[in-house]
């Protein structure tokens, strides 16, 4: 599954963290500077992969156990590749995705204990070895994040996890930026809109030598 060309850039952080919100004006810069660029989010992105995203958010769905989760977003990660990313990244085109695999170390592995080697095997036999060129990890604490969650409405089954899960989940995804500095960059989610889009605006120039 190794890539021959295009640039794959992930968007991490717990909840909260403006994302959705940065990741429609990364889109729209990358392409006002010439690249093609190709959305994705997770989980979601296929049609397959939508029906499992209504899956796992839905709030009917307590029972759902650790394992079951973690296989479901992979198989919904495993349609989102073959039909969305590789292709996309085979054309040269740059690839703007809304979560990948780090959460579910984050979310799987850290905040419902299942370990980073059991998502470390599945992770294995879906991607094969595929990880995004640059993940931007937007960090806040998670008071802050819930605090912004509350104003959202209707919370999705993730968003009513107790404050110890996203803690473990914020741990993990500092733990991961720590060993791999390489691909991760740190953004301050904390700032305003503005403050966090000058910072995603410097580590983007860099990576992609705009």
């Amino acid at each position: 599954m190794r890539k021959e060309k295009g640039y794959f850039i992930s968007l991490e952080g717990g909840e909260g963290a403006g994302k959705s919100t940065q990741h429609g004006r990364i889109v729209e810069w990358l392409t006002a500077h010439g690249k093609t660029v190709v959305e994705a989010r997770e989980p979601g992105g296929t049609v397959v992969s939508e029906q499992v995203r209504q899956v796992l958010l839905d709030t009917r769905n307590a029972g759902l156990n650790a394992t079951a989760e973690l296989l479901l977003l992979f198989a919904a990660r495993s349609q989102l590749v073959q039909e969305v990313i590789l292709p996309a990244l085979t054309d040269g085109k740059v690839v703007v995705c809304d979560r990948f695999a780090d959460a579910s170390y984050a979310y799987q592995g850290g905040g419902r204990q299942l370990g980073a080697e059991a998502v470390a095997s599945v992770e294995q036999l879906v991607l094969k070895g595929l990880q995004p060129d640059l993940t931007l990890l937007f960090d806040m604490s998670v008071k802050q994040g819930m605090t912004r969650v509350a104003g959202r409405g209707e919370a999705d089954r993730f968003e009513v996890e107790s404050l110890m899960f996203f803690e473990r989940v914020r741990r993990t995804y500092l733990e991961r930026a720590a060993a791999q500095p390489q691909r991760f960059r740190i953004i301050d989610a904390s700032q305003n809109q503005e403050q966090v889009w000058q910072q995603v605006k410097s580590v983007l120039r860099a990576g992609l030598d705009l």
